[in-house]
């Protein structure tokens, strides 16, 4: 009890969280169309307009899904969400789903939308019950998004096969986006019910909050939005975070199309070539992906999120520079997608962690919607840049830019410190 007000267990949080990121992580399933639309006579640069869309609105409706739920509440938010999602999908399915503007339209922004009205809420909720482990929380948090793109990618394609699935041959892709979107909705609907504030003041039993220090943030002195964006450091994340989704962003684009035609110049054949470039995606990098964000959650609450970070974009920078000779391989393709996975995975756990360590917690919502522009940003430039040089047939220039941003981002990293803020009486 506190207050009067019945505590829950924080431990459901953790679950709730997990499901509704499991939906909102269908926009990383979306490299398992792209084999079907571009037979459909799609170019690989419109493929990845739709997957940049989702992207640019999942971070544009997150800033004001932020400034909404201290009006409205995680819960309502979260409802919302899956229902925007899930018609999204179904709408795409019953009008067409190989048409490039209706699909563009209903999974590119009215899904995207969907994902990021309730993407904040989990991350939110999470840090306010888990004050004691913001990395792991933030981790599992978004963990789900991770393991999101696992199952979708399993039941549509031909990992199904192992399940009886295979919902794109047996249903086609439109009664798949339908299927996909009442499951979007039931599921969200589900995890909202524990996507509440725990009461003001309240504290995990038997832990202190770290006194702060005078003057500084330290994340214990709370920013509001507009005082975080006249700050330096919140640039220098900005851009960090921007160059290391860049490079993520660009190989879940192309985690299909790139390793097919690699493959297939080395004399594999093209439906075996499918088969391995699908099995990189959807169960090398995407079960990486989710453990990524659990294990950099867990190693940034020991070694802190600064080291971590440069630890994590540094080696990023040489997985995706070396993937480009890597990925003609079966075997190597597999390990190279388990460590970019790995690798992007964490940029969704330790961003959110730092923004909190730098500006506080209690905005979170808000100021990590700003930061989150990043990701959007990211989602633009790294794909179509991967589509059009793909379109070009120079998918390894991509890669190869793409490791030397991780790079860049290193350095800006490197020389962040905590903001100050003038403390009033």
């Amino acid at each position: 009890m506190s207050n009067g007000i019945k505590i829950m267990n924080r431990q459901m949080v953790a679950v709730g969280a997990i499901l509704i990121q499991l939906c909102l992580g269908a926009i990383y399933a979306w490299s398992v169309y792209t084999k079907i639309l571009v037979e459909a006579g799609w170019s690989k640069a419109e493929t990845q307009i739709v997957f940049s869309a989702g992207l640019a609105l999942f971070a544009i409706s997150m800033i004001i899904a932020g400034r909404f739920m201290p009006k409205v509440g995680p819960r309502k938010l979260t409802i919302l969400s899956g229902i925007v999602l899930g018609i999204g999908y179904i709408l795409a399915g019953l009008l067409g789903g190989q048409n490039f503007w209706v699909t563009f339209f209903f999974v590119g922004i009215v899904g995207g939308c969907g994902i990021g009205i309730g993407y904040v809420v989990p991350i939110a909720v999470g840090m306010r019950w888990f004050p004691d482990k913001k990395g792991l929380i933030t981790g599992l948090a978004v963990a789900g998004f991770g393991f999101g793109a696992t199952l979708w990618m399993t039941l549509a394609d031909s990992l199904g096969k192992i399940g009886g699935g295979h919902l794109l041959t047996h249903l086609g892709l439109s009664q798949t986006f339908i299927v996909y979107g009442i499951a979007y909705i039931i599921l969200v609907l589900i995890g909202s019910k524990w996507m509440v504030f725990p009461p003001d003041g309240w504290k995990p039993e038997g832990w202190t909050p770290p006194e702060a220090k005078p003057g500084t943030s330290s994340g214990l002195v709370d920013f509001m939005s507009g005082e975080m964006l006249r700050t330096p450091q919140f640039y220098m994340i900005f851009f960090t975070f921007l160059f290391g989704a860049s490079a993520g962003l660009m190989s879940i684009g192309l985690m299909k199309l790139f390793p097919m035609e690699a493959m297939q110049a080395k004399g594999i054949d093209k439906e075996s070539a499918s088969y391995i470039a699908t099995m990189a995606m959807g169960v090398c990098f995407a079960l990486l992906n989710g453990f990524g964000r659990i294990i950099w959650g867990m190693i940034s609450d020991k070694m802190g999120r600064k080291l971590s970070i440069i630890i994590m974009l540094a080696t990023q920078g040489i997985f995706v520079i070396l993937f480009q000779w890597m990925a003609g391989t079966p075997l190597t393709l597999y390990l190279f997608a388990m460590l970019i996975g790995f690798n992007f995975g964490g940029t969704l756990a330790l961003f959110p962690a730092i923004t909190a360590d730098t500006f506080g917690t209690k905005n979170i919502g808000m100021n990590y919607g700003w930061v989150f522009l990043a990701y959007g940003v990211g989602g633009i430039f790294g794909p179509i840049m991967g589509g059009m040089l793909g379109d070009m047939k120079n998918f390894p220039l991509a890669f190869t830019i793409s490791g030397i941003l991780c790079l860049v981002a290193v350095c800006i990293i490197a020389f962040i410190k905590p903001p100050v803020k003038k403390m009033t009486s």
